[in-house]
């Protein structure tokens, strides 16, 4: 029989009312909020990264191949290209890569009977995969394609729609600047709105057919600004673009979308610096709390661990009374910390009980993306470090003297 675990049972679940039950129960409560917060902000860090992240691949897909030119971000007007089969065959090759998608990018004016915006319309093909913006659609619906001519339709944000003061059915006045001439206007209808919530997006981009800017620009009808790739895993990206890049003619290039978007990524980049903090802090909190209470545990069992060396038991055998105390409460913590934690990011993937403003965070509501990795690091973590931290408070059961603890009130 283990006699130290069998004497910590017996004080941890005591069930009569002490002071040593009191401040058992205190330790445990503050260990399972201390892992029910580092939970929950994995989660919901994570969340936000994940949410804003697709959000922009859903946009511009993982990768994009376009002609080489000075200039690496989206939002910019792209040189044309003409497509390669070859390119496309190695590309198709790729098992990481999903979809290849053919698009171009032009400058242009918008006007409506109640103002003017500037945007930026990305063409795209007939055969273009719509369902990875489905959730951006917030009224009427995508392009319609002809076969022989151009769409006359185009895809507004929701911003540039207000601002316009137009709505789906609307007819407006599209203008395309030209290097040298005056500008080439078409008539065109707003089929559908949608929105990002990122406002770099939603302020200039609005989508139409790729063959409009084709005629526009005067270019051969298989010249096109370049490809999106999708790949089957985002994180794979910088992986499956190290691998496709010299396969590239020389004057083409290929840039995954965090390369060009360094903004918005760099700043969910810093997000990690925030985690890192809370789980700092939070196991810094847990094992203050779980050493003090041992050393007020200790203290008030200081008759009973003079009574013991009385009766000869090692010091190495009290002191793991207090250690497997402190395991018990660490184990309880743990247990009801990831129940706490779980139960919450269930609840906000649920039901989104937890709102933002999207203007401020490009989001509507909080997001929970919680990996398995995350509650092993956390659990493994704190265990391991608190009960590292636990060996401090049992030393004090080496200073006490059997004679005088006996006589301790």
């Amino acid at each position: 029989m283990n006699v130290a675990a069998f004497i910590a049972r017996r004080i941890a679940f005591n069930r009569q009312r002490s002071f040593s039950r009191f401040i058992i129960r205190l330790a445990i409560s503050a260990t399972v909020i201390s892992v029910g917060a580092m939970i929950l902000t994995l989660g919901f860090t994570n969340g936000f990264q994940y949410a804003i992240g697709q959000k922009v691949f859903n946009l511009w897909g993982d990768i994009s191949v376009q002609r080489l030119s000075g200039n690496r971000s989206t939002l910019a007007e792209g040189l044309p290209i003409e497509k390669n089969d070859t390119v496309l065959r190695a590309l198709r090759a790729n098992s990481e890569i999903k979809t290849i998608q053919a698009f171009a990018t032009k400058n242009a004016v918008i006007r409506s009977s109640e103002g003017i915006e500037c945007v930026l319309l990305k063409g795209v093909e007939k055969d273009y995969d719509f369902s990875n913006m489905e959730s951006f659609l917030r009224n009427g619906r995508w392009l319609h394609f002809r076969d022989t001519t151009y769409s006359n339709e185009i895809v507004l944000s929701t911003y540039t729609a207000n601002q316009l003061k137009v709505k789906p059915g609307d007819k407006v006045f599209i203008y395309f600047i030209q290097d040298t001439g005056p500008p080439r206007v078409r008539p065109v209808i707003v089929s559908g709105l949608f929105k990002t919530g990122i406002e770099d997006f939603d302020k200039f981009i609005a989508i139409g057919d790729l063959k409009l800017i084709r005629r526009l620009n005067d270019w051969k009808d298989d010249e096109i600004g370049g490809y999106e790739i999708f790949t089957r895993d985002y994180r794979k990206a910088d992986t499956v673009n190290s691998l496709i890049y010299p396969q590239l003619p020389q004057s083409w290039v290929s840039r995954t979308t965090e390369e060009t978007n360094p903004n918005i990524f760099e700043w969910l980049n810093l997000q990690n610096i925030t985690i890192v903090i809370v789980l700092v802090i939070m196991i810094i909190v847990a094992t203050l709390n779980l050493v003090t209470c041992l050393i007020i545990l200790v203290l008030e069992r200081t008759r009973m661990i003079g009574i013991l060396k009385a009766i000869g038991a090692p010091n190495g055998a009290i002191q793991r009374i207090f250690l497997y105390q402190g395991g018990i409460i660490t184990l309880f913590g743990l247990v009801l910390g990831n129940a706490f934690g779980l139960l919450v990011c269930w609840l906000q993937a649920r039901y989104g009980l937890i709102t933002l403003p999207e203007d401020a965070y490009f989001i509507s509501k909080a997001v929970v993306k919680l990996e398995w990795w995350h509650l092993v690091l956390v659990n493994t973590g704190t265990f391991v470090i608190c009960f590292l931290v636990l060996m401090i408070p049992t030393l004090v059961v080496r200073k006490i003297q059997p004679a005088r603890a006996i006589q301790f009130r």
